[in-house]
């Protein structure tokens, strides 16, 4: 009968190590069933389990080894019974838990262990996606990001989103839960609403401002916000308002528009590792095609102003590009470019992306009123536009490139 023991070695790490210890196990005619190795710190930790079809004093070689490898080298005996409870284990569902904060305060590892265990998931795996923080004590240049990898029977996702939401509103840190899957890594399409998530601005109230019908627009913004307008109705309204505005102030409001932290750094890397990008949005193409040109999106879906004699009419060319449309496009974009829906990503802040986050393999609300950051299914609110890159599964050490 095979006889399983689960070696277990620590110490400081140094090469050769592995080496070593693989010759004493092949000398005792182990065979491997599994192993996990990390360096933390310049300390190594090493767990194997391995199976024995023979007799053989491992402990005795194992303690020989140790001594010449500088590690400390534990033999535990592994019964029949636990070795079954681990295979079923393995065999879970996964869960990510991504944390995400300018800085990652110690005490957010309880609340999150607690809530954890609540729905009885093991945390299996925990590693830093974001750099190290500078030695003068400063916050890390792309914030602190933290991933943990989660086991468990089925829970019920929706619940542990929603006691996470709270938990990180807490504590001033987003925590984001994706069920684990051959997606999560080969996302190929993002689209990004425009308005308060490319832009830290709406554009349709900078062009009312500069109109003199600011507090105008405003006030339908207000109706359609308590529910007495649809989109499509309070967008006609504020539009009209904006009858006989000069098109040379289009262009003054392009050359200025506010980025949103992050798009630029996030813009590139997404290039560099061959996403397609497209902007989706209830704005103005105008604005959208500027950014295109700007940051290079492959495509742009927007409303586009009507303009006569250099003069804006106070209207756009049918269809209006609403939540509904938003959607349809993300499905129609994934289908030509023969992608599963599972590989697109979709950032929004309104509850106008709500739909179209729903449809997204990744839906992220970006900097969004509570109500939409409550149903969307993950929410950045603490870091800029490139922390998208962490709940892809990026590390940044990966992103930079030679010379950074």
């Amino acid at each position: 009968m095979t006889r399983r023991v689960l070696i277990r070695a620590t110490g400081v790490a140094r090469p050769g190590q592995l080496a070593g210890l693989g010759k004493a196990l092949a000398a005792s005619g182990a065979r491997l069933l599994d192993i996990n190795q990390s360096v933390t710190f310049g300390i190594l930790s090493l767990e194997a389990l391995v199976g024995l079809a023979r007799e053989s004093d491992l402990e005795g070689a194992l303690a020989t080894t140790g001594d010449a490898l500088g590690l400390d080298i534990q033999a535990i005996q592994v019964s029949a019974e636990d070795y079954q409870r681990w295979s079923v284990q393995a065999s879970q569902p996964r869960l990510i838990l991504t944390l995400l904060a300018p800085h990652l305060p110690a005490g957010i590892l309880a609340e999150v262990g607690a809530l954890t265990a609540e729905h009885g998931l093991t945390v299996e795996l925990i590693h830093r996606l974001s750099g190290r923080e500078p030695l003068d004590g400063g916050m890390p240049e792309h914030g602190a990001c933290v991933e943990c990898w989660l086991r468990g029977e089925e829970v019920d996702l929706d619940a542990l989103r929603e006691k996470a939401l709270a938990l990180g509103a807490m504590h001033g840190v987003d925590i984001a839960l994706q069920e684990d899957s051959i997606w999560r890594r080969h996302r190929r399409l993002v689209c990004f609403d425009m308005d308060s998530t490319l832009i830290q601005t709406e554009v349709i109230d900078e062009l009312a401002r500069r109109h003199g019908v600011g507090d105008e627009v405003a006030e339908v913004t207000e109706r359609a916000m308590r529910g007495e307008l649809d989109f499509q109705q309070s967008f006609r309204e504020r539009m009209a308002k904006l009858r006989g505005l000069d098109e040379s102030v289009l262009a003054e409001i392009a050359e200025s528009l506010p980025l949103m932290d992050g798009l630029e750094r996030l813009m590139r890397h997404l290039k560099r590792l061959g996403y397609r990008t497209a902007i989706l949005s209830g704005g103005f193409t105008y604005f959208a095609r500027h950014l295109q040109e700007t940051l290079g999106f492959d495509e742009v879906h927007a409303n586009e102003l009507l303009i006569e004699n250099g003069k804006v009419t106070g209207e756009v060319r049918e269809p209006i590009l609403d939540a509904d449309r938003k959607a349809e496009l993300l499905h129609e974009i994934a289908r030509r470019e023969g992608l599963a829906m599972e590989q697109t990503i979709a950032v929004g802040d309104g509850a106008n992306d709500l739909k179209m986050l729903a449809a997204a393999g990744l839906g992220i609300a970006f900097r969004a009123k509570p109500l939409v950051r409550a149903q969307a299914r993950q929410s950045i609110s603490t870091l800029g536009l490139d922390a998208v890159l962490y709940l892809i599964g990026y590390r940044q050490g990966d992103l930079e490139e030679p010379g950074q």
